[in-house]
């Protein structure tokens, strides 16, 4: 049985600005709900969103001040109306908040349960990466297999994720990163084609891969100047999917080609989804996506653990597009 302090440590950004305004707090654990279970966290997560609340955006009404929208952990106890989760049992999460701490509180139909063969700690680095993923590259995007999809800033923990699922899922993948020591990592992943952004164009290797043809599917994460040449890459009904946009939010889009190809352009954006809307994406990966991980045919490439004190140096690599794959705290000795 695990026990419950009164209180736990956890980090806030005790104003709005850079890594170095993340301290440490003690804060009362958290209460779950009828709904929720209350998970003594083993690992969790660090996520762009994380690093855009520090630096001002409010989280969404209700939610708690303290960063984090993934962990892992052991379930330590759960609301009156929990059936699918006991406590004791692995869970990795998908949050509204909370998780950078020792206690976390999750909707239960928002958990997901942690494969055996899956450490928690780097099950922390699996929710985010998954709601994200599946929603987008399956769902809006329809990806499937025999397609062939260009990812931008593949190196990412989202990227890196993508990848894997896109080879499960029977697709092929050409990858695009910043310098050796990604492309590397991406070439060990498995992918089609690697495009070293410092070096290379690609729009001409699309072009030069493909035939002519163009990928089915793009998974971007740069928006800016990147999207009108990734409509030139892309093949008749082809589906463009914006995940972030790291070169600036406005672009422009020539629509003649996308109306003489077809092509459709779509988004979203996880953190504001209803509760509702988040389980039905979390029972749709117990479904389609955990098999995978339970195989190993997918797994969460982690770049960094680093204890909860250090949430600042982690912000920083984050912030710095150091990292290949995930950067995650660990909180316990789970």
């Amino acid at each position: 049985m695990i026990q419950r302090p009164e209180t736990m440590d956890a980090v806030v950004a005790r104003e709005p600005g850079g890594p170095e305004v993340l301290h440490s707090v003690k804060r009362p654990l958290p209460q779950p709900l009828a709904d929720e279970v209350l998970i003594q966290v083993a690992g969790a997560g660090i996520n762009r969103p994380d690093l855009m609340q520090r630096a001002g955006m409010p989280p969404p009404p209700g939610a708690t001040d303290i960063l984090g929208l993934e962990a892992a952990g052991i379930v330590a106890a759960v609301g009156a109306d929990v059936t699918d989760f006991a406590p004791g049992d692995a869970v990795m999460a998908l949050l509204s908040g909370g998780g950078y701490a020792g206690f976390c509180t999750a909707k239960a139909a928002h958990c997901l349960p942690v494969p055996e063969n899956l450490p928690l700690k780097v099950a922390a680095g699996v929710p985010e990466a998954a709601f994200t993923v599946w929603h987008n590259l399956f769902e809006l995007g329809r990806l499937k297999a025999g397609d062939t999809l260009l990812i931008h800033g593949a190196a990412s923990g989202v990227g890196s994720f993508a990848i894997q699922c896109a080879h499960a899922a029977g697709a092929r993948v050409i990858a695009s990163a910043g310098g050796d020591h990604k492309i590397a990592a991406l070439k060990e992943l498995g992918v089609w084609r690697t495009v070293d952004r410092y070096q290379e164009d690609f729009v001409a290797v699309v072009a030069e891969c493909t035939e002519g043809r163009g990928v089915d599917v793009v998974l971007d994460n740069v928006g800016g100047s990147y999207v009108a040449r990734n409509l030139a890459s892309m093949a008749p009904g082809g589906r463009h999917v914006s995940l972030s946009f790291l070169l600036g939010a406005n672009v422009e889009v020539d629509l003649l080609q996308v109306m003489q190809k077809g092509l459709t352009l779509t988004s979203s954006t996880l953190r504001p989804k209803s509760d509702q809307e988040k389980a039905r994406l979390a029972a749709a990966i117990r479904e389609h996506l955990l098999p995978w991980l339970a195989s190993g045919k997918v797994r969460p490439l982690i770049h960094v653990q680093l204890p909860l004190n250090q949430a600042a140096e982690a912000h920083r690599i984050l912030e710095d597009n150091a990292n290949i794959g995930k950067v995650l705290l660990t909180m316990s000795p789970h």
